[in-house]
């Protein structure tokens, strides 16, 4: 275990195939590597510049369509993963992305990071979203048995289609993948967008060291299951 003390980041709110044409139609290449051109003016010639144009056209474009591909793959990747919980369980404590446990005073009023259980056995990850709220804001139908210290709980990953609420609008927790939007101080229920149901919650509590742990699993199927 990294040392305890460590601070961490907090997360404030917010938000083919390519066709190739004959030796006909474009330039051939030559052995050392530059165009071999059969006419250097003329029709012929022009002919020759404007489908090489084509040619660096259609090369930008597929270029410009995997520049935009790659974030949406990032978004998809997490569709594939299945939960074999429990991963989490009584006395399991929460730590971030470095392995440090999570004190009461890791957070202020309003934020929210992403959390894990400490490494076990099942699945490594379980991506937890924690939150903080005063306690007097929290409302049905949040279980108020599972919070402590203004600290809610719940899965990161929606229930519509997996991706991972990472955007928050005021207090609203948003997933960017089709903007499911959930409410953490009402048991992060639906608010909008289509996920079918609420973001499971995690029963929590503080160890006698002052440290974030779990009392048990999620209260509900994590993910599109269920």
């Amino acid at each position: 275990m990294r040392d305890r003390n460590q601070s961490t980041d907090r997360e404030r709110p917010l938000a083919d195939d390519q066709s190739t044409d004959s030796c006909e139609s474009c330039p051939c290449v030559r052995a050392d590597g530059g165009a071999e051109s059969t006419s250097n003016d003329g029709e012929g010639g022009r002919l020759h510049r404007r489908d090489m144009a084509k040619v660096l056209a259609t090369v930008g474009g597929l270029t410009a369509v995997g520049s935009l591909a790659a974030p949406l793959a990032g978004l998809t990747r997490v569709f594939e993963r299945e939960y074999d919980g429990p991963t989490y369980s009584d006395s399991v404590p929460l730590v971030d992305a470095e392995g440090n446990q999570i004190g009461e005073n890791q957070l202020e009023m309003g934020d929210f990071m992403t959390v894990f259980p400490e490494p076990r056995p099942g699945l490594e990850d379980a991506p937890t979203l924690l939150v903080r709220f005063p306690e007097e804001q929290y409302a049905e139908p949040t279980n108020l048995e599972f919070t402590v210290g203004g600290y809610a709980a719940y899965s990161k990953v929606c229930t519509h289609a997996g991706c991972m609420v990472a955007n928050q609008e005021g207090q609203t927790m948003v997933c960017p993948c089709h903007f499911g939007k959930f409410n953490p101080v009402q048991g992060a229920s639906v608010v909008g967008g289509p996920p079918p149901r609420p973001l499971p919650q995690l029963p929590i509590t503080l160890s006698s060291d002052g440290y974030l742990i779990a009392t048990g699993d999620f209260d509900g199927a994590v993910g599109v299951q269920g």
